[in-house]
Order: C-alpha cells, then sequence, then structure tokens
C-alpha cells in the first residue's frame, strides 16, 4: 500500500509561459512540458547545460540550474502599488504560483506541478539590468531593503527531476527537504 505523502505546503499554479527565443517576456500557454533534466519543452533555457547567455558564453559546460523560472503570483499586486504593471510570464518565468513563499523555500526544495512534474529548488533567481529595460526603476522594487529574508523578489529557480504537463490550476506541492534549511544562493 502506497505512503501519503506529507505536504507542508500547498498552493497552486496560476498560469504557464514558455518561448523559443531568448526574450525577457514569455507568452503564456494553455500548458506547458516539463522535461527531466531538461526544463521546459520548446523554450530558450531548456537543457542539461546553463543557456542564460550571459553565462554559457564563458563557460558552456556548466549545469543547467535555471531550467524553470517560478515566480510568486504575490508579487505582482505588490509592483502595482508601486506603479508597475507585471503579469505571467512579463519577467521571463515559466510557472506562475499562488500561496507560496518561493523566495523563502530551502535549497533542495521539491515543488510538485500537476499530476508528475517536480522542479527541484536550485537558487533566487537574480534581477538583472534587463529588468529595467523592460519597466525603468523595476529592478530596485525587486530588491530586499528590509534586511530580512531572501535579497531579491524576482522568483525562483530549478531543475525538472521529474517531467510531466503543467497547466493553470495545477496543484503545487512542496516536499520540504529531510536535511536542515539551507538558504536559496543567488543564481
Amino acid at each position: 500500500m502506497p505512503q501519503k505523502q506529507d505536504f507542508s505546503l500547498e498552493g497552486r499554479v496560476v498560469a504557464v509561459a514558455s518561448d523559443r527565443g531568448h526574450h525577457f517576456s514569455k507568452p503564456t500557454r494553455d500548458s506547458i512540458i516539463l522535461v527531466e533534466g531538461q526544463g521546459v519543452e520548446g523554450d530558450a533555457h531548456a537543457g542539461p547545460f546553463v543557456r542564460h547567455r550571459y553565462l554559457a558564453r564563458r563557460q558552456p559546460r556548466l549545469p543547467n540550474l535555471r531550467q524553470v523560472h517560478l515566480i510568486p503570483f504575490e508579487l505582482f499586486p505588490s509592483l502595482l502599488e508601486a506603479g508597475f504593471e507585471v503579469g505571467a510570464g512579463d519577467l521571463g518565468e515559466n510557472v506562475t504560483t499562488a500561496g507560496l513563499d518561493l523566495e523563502r523555500m530551502s535549497l533542495g526544495t521539491l515543488i510538485e506541478l500537476g499530476l508528475s512534474a517536480v522542479v527541484e529548488l536550485t537558487g533566487l533567481r537574480t534581477p538583472c539590468v534587463l529588468i529595467d529595460r523592460f519597466r525603468a526603476g523595476l529592478k530596485r522594487q525587486v530588491l530586499s531593503s528590509a534586511g530580512t529574508g531572501p535579497p531579491f523578489k524576482s522568483g525562483v529557480l530549478g531543475v525538472v527531476r521529474a517531467g510531466g504537463t503543467v497547466a493553470a490550476g495545477d496543484t503545487a506541492r512542496v516536499r520540504v527537504p529531510s536535511f536542515p534549511f539551507r538558504p536559496l544562493p543567488a543564481l
């Protein structure tokens, strides 16, 4: 008899996005397919080795720890209060979630998306200069000034540990690692 999973947190998928090209924003889709060890099928950042343009030019054989970008939907209203209208896919994320405090999770946390996909968190998404090209002044809004918690509020990155289809409305379940908490590093 299979054991019941002990999920410490549960949220949902609000939107999914992907883009074959290296563009800052990604168009939303009805669904995306996560491929184990690769990332989002057909996305510019998919592959076993780093696909981030800056990093790939310098060290093309680095493992790809940025296969999937997840961002909390809860960020968007706070950005709107600061005068920045931002929606799903606009910041280049593949999966927009609700109900999960992604940036405060431990390194190695597993996020189960939909029926079978699993993403292991590898780090915080570091906001780059392109964020200000998208909306001038936005980078300052996603940098934490409180001194507590994560230094950035622009989502998390991860690798695909199990593949599957993910769509808006799917459940997002969190499995906390068994080892002690380790903050997500900046990637």
